[in-house]
């Protein structure tokens, strides 16, 4: 991406700037813009990993389990 003189590149800021302009283009047209990421729907209930409901026991028990 680079020419073979790149110090005369940057002696232009317009030049320059549509240098860079291309390099995102390009980096856009390879990798891409990307997906937007979509968030699960809200659960009325919490679930594990298994999706099993968690009660107050459940969370008793690992807070009994982290502390000591």
């Amino acid at each position: 991406m680079l020419p073979s003189r790149p110090a005369a590149l940057f002696r232009s800021r317009w030049a320059a700037l549509l240098w860079a302009a291309g390099v995102v283009w390009t980096a856009i047209s390879v990798a891409g813009m990307g997906d937007a990421a979509k968030s699960p729907a809200p659960v009325k209930h919490a679930t594990d990993a298994l999706g099993q409901p968690i009660d107050n026991a459940d969370l008793d028990a690992l807070r009994n389990a982290l502390s000591g």
